[in-house]
């Protein structure tokens, strides 16, 4: 305790004593940890610490390669929002790029197998046209052949049959046939109503049934026939059977019973006197059948219903009986009946053939082209030729149908479709060279040169819009003029390529902005102005015949008016004569001169107008 009282009584007396710091056993053990050496082992391999895990490194090949599933994108329901956030969730931006790439070569690939399927299966539906329309012509020549056998057998049939007494009507028929021969049709004609006007004198109302149209006439006409009832099969009133050529008529016997007066007796008094005829049906021989219901009795009535007839027309049938006692009578008019309803069948088939292969005519030119549709006399022209495939035209020597036109027409189409402008403008030529040598068929010229005239005007609509887009380019300004001037459609193109300059000079005059200095606002003015004129005259000069030069002068004209319009406007507030007056006056000046180069001088043309001009 001395001792340490001495060492602090001499630090005391020392004068300086040294400031206390704050936490200094704190400090001091910190500074006695620092200064501690530890013996490290020097082998690190023989530490008993535990090995590093290994790290694998990515699979970038798994990850870059994202492959398009054909499969999926064939699918009608495919969504693509949902397709896309499944197959890029964790895709990188080269992924994404490779997977555009492989679109964008799966998209062409389809493209091109649609062209070639385009290219192969239009010769496969050509080939199967021609064989349809083959297999319609032997169909119609088959129904021929069995329309002429079974008219054969009828009259085979008709042979083994005695004739009997021809009525009035049947004999005027048969000596209609035999004039007929030996006269014109008008007389033929003359014949043909004299009958049916026989017809309307004896049988009452019959003119409401069978009005006088040309070629109507009688075929047959039996007097003895009985109408049955259903239910009794017994005989309800006299009837008499006509058969004209299209109708079968019935009409009844109208009598009624008159009184003598100076008769004495009763059955005197009384006598039943029968008078003319009326019509009480008459049907179209298309809608009905005539059937003979001797084989469909049985035994003990077949002799009864041997002579009878039923005559069905849609759901009622109706019965009749012949008072003969042969059967004569109801075969002939059965034969005939059946030999007349089949020439009538004939003659409305061959009529709804021709009508249908005028509509078929009409439709395939209508439909294939709009322009064709409404120029109704070619299309009756057309209509009305026997067989439009064998319109033959002469092509360098060589016979070709309308097919064949049919076929470069696609062509045409094909090209415009494919923007192969060249090669559908050649083809157009071409056409109109072959339309111009068919002096002789002017049908046939007029189709050609309709059709041609339809696709040229779709062709020049997509070269003007292409012209329209490339003005400012002289290549292509003359390839596209030059197209337009072969189509003949040149005065379509000079005027939409100086409606395209026209647009582009007053869009560039509006970009120049007026920013306070007037000299330099007319000198951007007048340098878009005139550079753009002497531009636009020298694609013309090169694009154009100088027939046409006249039009692009009152163009260039124009413009210069509507230039000295805003000079005259600018200057309004400047007084005549100043330096800046002279200077924006000498700048325009100048710069009227770059049309020089082209021919043109309006130097002496840039003014400033007055009020009173």
């Amino acid at each position: 305790m001395p001792h340490v009282n001495g060492i602090t009584e001499k630090s005391t007396k020392s004068g300086r004593e040294r400031p206390g710091r704050p936490g200094g056993n704190t400090a001091d053990l910190v500074k006695r940890r620092y200064s501690t050496r530890f013996v490290q082992p020097s082998d690190f391999i023989n530490a008993d610490a535990p090995p590093f895990p290994k790290v694998h490194p990515p699979d970038t090949e798994s990850i870059q390669n994202i492959s398009v599933d054909v499969a999926a994108l064939k699918d009608p329901g495919l969504d693509p929002e949902k397709y896309t956030a499944t197959v890029l969730s964790d895709a990188s931006d080269q992924q994404l790029r490779d997977f555009q790439t492989s679109l964008r070569k799966l998209k062409n690939r389809a493209s091109t197998d649609l062209q070639q399927n385009v290219y192969q299966n239009r010769t496969q539906f050509i080939k199967i046209s021609k064989d349809a329309e083959k297999l319609n012509e032997d169909m119609r020549a088959l129904r021929s052949h069995m329309s002429e056998l079974s008219a054969s057998v009828s009259n085979l049939s008709a042979n083994t049959v005695v004739p009997e007494a021809r009525s009035s009507f049947e004999n005027a028929a048969a000596r209609t046939r035999k004039q007929a021969n030996r006269s014109s049709v008008a007389n033929l004609e003359q014949i043909y109503n004299n009958q049916l006007q026989t017809l309307w004198k004896e049988v009452e109302g019959s003119q409401k049934f069978l009005p006088a149209i040309p070629g109507r006439h009688v075929e047959i006409e039996q007097r003895r026939w009985a109408e049955l009832d259903a239910a009794t099969w017994k005989p309800k009133q006299k009837v008499r059977l006509i058969l004209l050529n299209d109708h079968l008529m019935v009409a009844r016997e109208k009598s009624r019973n008159r009184v003598n007066p100076n008769a004495t007796g009763k059955a005197e008094a009384e006598q039943k006197v029968s008078t003319r005829l009326v019509a009480e049906k008459c049907w179209p021989l298309q809608d009905i059948d005539m059937l003979d219901l001797a084989p469909m009795g049985n035994a003990r009535d077949k002799h009864e219903m041997a002579n009878a007839i039923s005559i069905r027309c849609g759901h009622k049938s109706y019965t009749y009986q012949s008072e003969r006692s042969s059967s004569t009578e109801k075969d002939q008019m059965l034969r005939k009946f059946r030999q007349t309803a089949e020439e009538l069948r004939r003659l409305l088939r061959t009529d709804t053939q021709a009508h249908t292969k005028s509509t078929k005519a009409m439709e395939f030119y209508s439909t294939r082209d709009p322009t064709v549709a409404k120029k109704t006399d070619l299309l009756r022209s057309l209509s009305n030729s026997n067989d439009r495939s064998e319109i033959l035209i002469d092509v360098d020597g060589k016979q070709k149908n309308l097919r064949w036109v049919e076929g470069q027409m696609d062509e045409v189409d094909i090209e415009v479709a494919l923007q192969h402008f060249e090669e559908a403008v050649s083809l157009i030529e071409e056409l109109r060279t072959v339309a111009q040598g068919l002096k002789g068929n002017s049908m046939v010229q007029d189709l050609i040169n309709t059709k041609i005239d339809g696709r040229a005007s779709t062709l020049a609509d997509l070269v003007v819009e292409r012209l329209i887009s490339t003005h400012s380019f002289s290549n292509a300004t003359q390839t596209n003029i030059k197209w337009l001037v072969r189509l003949g459609f040149d005065d379509r193109a000079r005027d939409s390529f100086l409606v395209a300059r026209s647009e582009t000079i007053t869009k560039r005059a509006r970009q120049c902005i007026f920013e306070g200095d007037l000299r330099d606002y007319i000198f951007q003015v007048s340098f878009v102005y005139f550079i753009l004129m002497r531009n636009t005259v020298s694609i013309f000069q090169q694009c154009f015949p100088p027939l046409m030069m006249s039009a692009c002068v009152r163009w260039a004209k124009e413009h210069l008016d509507g230039f000295n319009v805003i000079l005259s406007r600018q200057l309004s507030s400047v007084q005549r004569g100043s330096p800046t007056w002279n200077e924006c006056m000498d700048q325009a000046k100048e710069h009227a001169m770059m049309v020089n180069d082209v021919g043109l001088d309006f130097k002496e043309l840039v003014k400033v107008k007055e009020d009173g001009e």
